[in-house]
């Protein structure tokens, strides 16, 4: 239909458009009238065409579907953890997602009655081969797939210090990865904390590929050849670009297809997507359902395997029914009603989402070259290198949104003079570090922090 549709009319080179352009603008420099520079050092055109795709060779795998997820944090008794999901399921969940926080959690207590069609996400705040070898047991009769996120880089990362030590860290992982055969992944990767403390999208992209890269030299190391066809599991945060969140998980896609292939290990990447906490706010705290809709919405048209969403008030409100209800509605009717689910892949061929895609995976991949030119990704963080990088790249964003360059509605612009500061349940203002570390943790922080700050300050006065 569409060659019979265009047959007639004659093709138009990218020169020629260009040319047109600059003679309607009368003069003005095209370059500074039409090029928008973007944070990511992209600059943006204002037309693509069909030779933006000449350069784009790698065929991105995609899901054909997604499934819809409810994070529960466990750090009561695993009933209790058993009920909130059992209630979530009957609400619509596809998957479960279960942060455990202590290894008195008994699996089998966690997962009574849980239907087998469930795919179960199971992330521990400790690292217990005898907790893997529990959980093995389970999987074994367990139809459905579990996935056992272990991220012992990750908690460096984010806290400064090993779960134990690095020998034993990587000790107890290569004991896990011996001792169970029924999980679906053993290995993750954290991107969100990346995204959430303000790195870029490139940087994102090139230091969770090298922290993955960490993992492929340990198995390498210890001659896990049998992981060939194995699992690693990125959870990944979005923001609001929502073009460039889209291309960034087909980027990450696209870049783990080439690293694993050297290694012949963990060929199979598995996303597990949710919007940032970076751009979320107190003020006009519901707006945040608007902003987390957009970058579920991005997820879904990326390839994310699987999505869970924030609650609007997720950030000053503990856990509550009404909050879970409308997170996980979001995406029932992006699936159900807005049918985001029948076409696979829609971002595929489009022009300009394919010249993010390649443009993303380019940088970041020079990128990750120069981190392991320069020791790797866990050198680069012992020296602070990465945690300096990410703090600037913060500073810089965090200066467009103080000069409303970047815009929260509610919070920076458009702000309702007379609104009050909902009761805080927890505090959403970062904290600073009062255990020793190792090195500095990589610290995440939202955008609006100060203004939250300031505004909560003069309603308690």
């Amino acid at each position: 239909m569409t060659k019979i549709l265009f047959e007639s009319f004659d093709a138009v080179s990218t020169k020629e458009w260009k040319q047109k352009i600059q003679f309607d603008l009368k003069g003005v420099d095209y370059n500074e009238a039409l090029i928008y520079k973007s944070f990511e050092g992209i600059d943006i055109k204002p037309f693509y065409n069909q030779e933006d795709l000449s350069e784009t060779k790698n065929q991105i795998t995609h899901p054909s579907s997604w499934k819809n997820a409810q994070k529960i944090e466990v750090n009561e008794a695993a009933v209790i953890a058993n009920k909130k999901a059992l209630k979530a399921i009957k609400e619509g969940a596809e998957s479960i997602y279960f942060v455990i926080l202590n290894e008195n959690c008994i699996p089998e207590e966690l997962l009574k009655d849980i239907s087998e069609e469930i795919t179960i996400y199971i992330e521990t705040l400790f690292l217990s081969s005898k907790f893997a070898r529990e959980l093995d047991k389970i999987a074994a009769t367990f139809t459905g797939d579990i996935f056992l996120l272990v991220d012992s880089i990750g908690n460096l990362s984010r806290t400064g210090n090993w779960f134990d030590t690095l020998a034993d860290d990587h000790r107890n992982l290569i004991s896990i990865l011996k001792e169970t055969q029924n999980l679906k992944s053993i290995i993750s990767v954290d991107i969100s904390l990346l995204q959430n403390a303000g790195a870029t999208m490139i940087q994102q992209l090139a230091y969770g590929l090298a922290h993955a890269n960490e993992y492929l030299n340990i198995l390498n190391t210890n001659k896990m050849d049998s992981f060939s066809e194995a699992f690693i599991v990125f959870k990944v945060a979005i923001g609001s670009n929502y073009f460039f969140e889209i291309a960034k998980l087909r980027a990450l896609r696209m870049l783990w297809t080439s690293l694993s292939s050297e290694f012949d290990l963990l060929k199979k990447c598995h996303i597990l997507a949710h919007p940032s906490h970076r751009n979320k706010t107190i003020l006009d705290y519901n707006v945040n359902m608007l902003r987390t809709t957009t970058e579920c919405m991005s997820a879904i048209l990326g390839g994310a395997d699987t999505i869970y969403n924030l609650r609007y008030d997720d950030i000053y409100n503990l856990e509550n029914d009404f909050g879970n209800r409308i997170a996980l509605n979001q995406l029932l009717i992006l699936k159900n009603e807005s049918y985001f689910d029948i076409v696979t892949n829609p971002a595929s061929g489009s022009y300009y989402i394919e010249s993010l895609t390649r443009q993303l995976s380019e940088k970041a991949l020079e990128l990750f070259k120069n981190i392991e030119q320069g020791g790797g990704y866990l050198t680069q963080l012992k020296e602070g290198t990465i945690q300096r990088k990410i703090k600037d790249s913060a500073k810089k964003e965090q200066d467009l949104f103080d000069n409303e360059h970047i815009i929260l509605t509610g919070a920076n612009k458009f702000k309702n003079p007379s609104e009050d500061i909902p009761n805080l349940e927890k505090i959403p203002f970062s904290k600073k570090n009062v255990i020793k570390t190792l090195l500095n943790p990589i610290v995440q922080r939202r955008l609006c922090e100060k203004i939250d700050k300031k505004t909560a300050a003069n309603a308690n006065n």
